[in-house]
């Protein structure tokens, strides 16, 4: 459609510019009239202040002839820059078309090409950040949904880490660590889920609900759970040294042999029956 008009755009504008080029000068620098030069008796005096009004007229038309052109510039470059958004925004969408078919293949290493294909995505395009965070987060949800049990059951040391184990959902939990802080961040919605063994150092979990979730062995080394809901989760064995904890629910969780070396809490963080002050302390829990 815009096409059919450009022809006839570009008329216009050839015929606006050719009327300011002659209606500006003139308006600006009008021809002198005899009038004008009543009072002039010589003659080169007149000839004299003629050409200075030609002149003035020209360097007028000349002013206006750049006006035009550096117009005719911004009008050309904001078109380049608006064909090279619309080619690039259909690149995004055919990337993020790809990506999503890769989630759903049966070979992990595809699923785990597009988890990654989809981190860049969202780097390159912060408008659909929130979306891929989403999606990896229903992901998670779809691989490593927990079985339900009667109880806890013993810490399964031989069990494999994450990455070896179930690849895709390690890149995914990777990926959603890697999060940039943001306000308006989605909200984490990862609770019952088999999250054993996962590495995660220095992830950005704030917020995160995890309610119930099996964090047995898990390595969170330096996470940022400031405010995520632990409710009931097994932490046992899991590596939280230097983790921000601040305002963090850890009702009923299950913290044996969990390390707490310099995890940080403030009073607003709950903690499971027996952890009290003087055994946070023990376990090297700086309480700011």
């Amino acid at each position: 459609m815009l096409r059919r008009w450009w022809p006839a755009a570009g008329a216009a504008v050839v015929a606006l510019a050719a009327v300011a080029l002659t209606l500006v000068p003139a308006l600006l620098y009008p021809p002198l009239s005899q009038r004008d030069l009543r009072g002039v008796t010589d003659p080169r005096a007149r000839i004299e202040l003629q050409q200075a009004q030609s002149k003035l007229a020209t360097e007028a038309r000349a002013a206006v002839l750049q006006a035009i052109a550096g117009l005719l510039v911004a009008v050309g470059a904001a078109a380049t820059w608006r064909q090279v958004r619309i080619s690039r925004e259909g690149q995004l969408t055919d990337r993020f078309g790809r990506a999503v078919e890769q989630l759903g293949s049966a070979n992990p290493n595809v699923r785990v090409g597009g988890i990654y294909a989809l981190e860049r995505i969202s780097r390159n395009s912060p408008d659909d950040r929130h979306h891929i965070q989403y999606l990896l987060s229903s992901f998670v949800r779809q691989q490593a949904s927990l079985a339900a049990t009667t109880g806890a059951a013993p810490v399964d040391t031989a069990l494999p880490w994450m990455r070896v184990r179930a690849p895709d959902v390690q890149a995914a939990m990777g990926v959603l660590g890697r999060r940039p802080p943001d306000r308006r961040q989605p909200v984490l919605y990862l609770s019952r889920m088999d999250l054993r063994s996962v590495a995660l150092n220095d992830a950005n979990l704030t917020g995160a609900k995890l309610r119930h979730a099996n964090l047995a062995r898990a390595v969170l080394i330096g996470a940022r759970l400031d405010a995520a809901d632990l409710t009931g989760a097994d932490l046992r064995s899991a590596h939280l040294e230097g983790a921000s904890l601040t305002g963090a629910d850890l009702t009923g969780a299950l913290l044996d042999g969990a390390v707490l070396l310099r995890a940080r809490a403030d009073p607003a963080t709950r903690w499971p029956a027996g952890y009290d002050p003087d055994r946070l302390g023990k376990l090297g829990v700086i309480v700011a």
